[in-house]
């Protein structure tokens, strides 16, 4: 659970619990043949609770063996991933919209913890908004205590990873 914990900086809060989620791309630029030998592709990540949104982005990016970063979005709290009534959780700078309208959104700086997340629960996840690639994440499991180690790490592979831009299967 979150506990108060004193570092260099004066007290921070920590939450150790570890949250063990399935990511898996529900649609993107998949070519025909590469979908034909991958009928479900997903990766489990395992992330402290006290870990950020940030961190799960960095992890799902290199779960999924890309090479070149773009925009992305996480939605928490809809009825289902791609939910417009979810809480948009962004990078900063995507926080106004090209009109320069404020986007009612979270930061990827929010820790895994402080969502909110359930068991058997599902969110949102969209990277790069050209392509948009959608993933959705459930949450398998929510222990009380992360163990040793470091996180987030990748504990299950399904799927070969798809190259980031369909015209590389060709």
């Amino acid at each position: 659970m979150t506990k108060r914990k004193q570092s260099g900086r004066g007290w921070v809060l920590t939450d150790d619990r570890l949250f063990t989620l399935e990511v898996c791309i529900v649609s993107g630029p998949i070519t025909q043949k590469f979908a034909r030998k991958n009928k479900v592709i997903c990766r489990t990540i395992q992330i402290r609770g006290d870990q950020t949104l940030e961190d799960l982005h960095l992890a799902i990016f290199d779960a999924f063996d890309r090479e070149e970063e773009h925009m992305y979005e996480f939605q928490v709290g809809g009825k289902r991933p791609m939910d417009r009534n979810a809480k948009h959780y962004v990078l900063p700078v995507t926080e106004e919209d090209s009109f320069g309208n404020k986007k009612p959104a979270g930061t990827i700086n929010a820790t895994i913890g402080a969502l909110g997340l359930k068991k058997d629960e599902a969110f949102g996840y969209w990277f790069d908004f050209g392509d948009d690639w959608w993933h959705q994440v459930t949450v398998m499991d929510i222990e009380e205590k992360a163990g040793a180690g470091k996180y987030p790490k990748v504990t299950k592979r399904v799927g070969e990873s798809p190259p980031q831009y369909a015209e590389l299967d060709e």
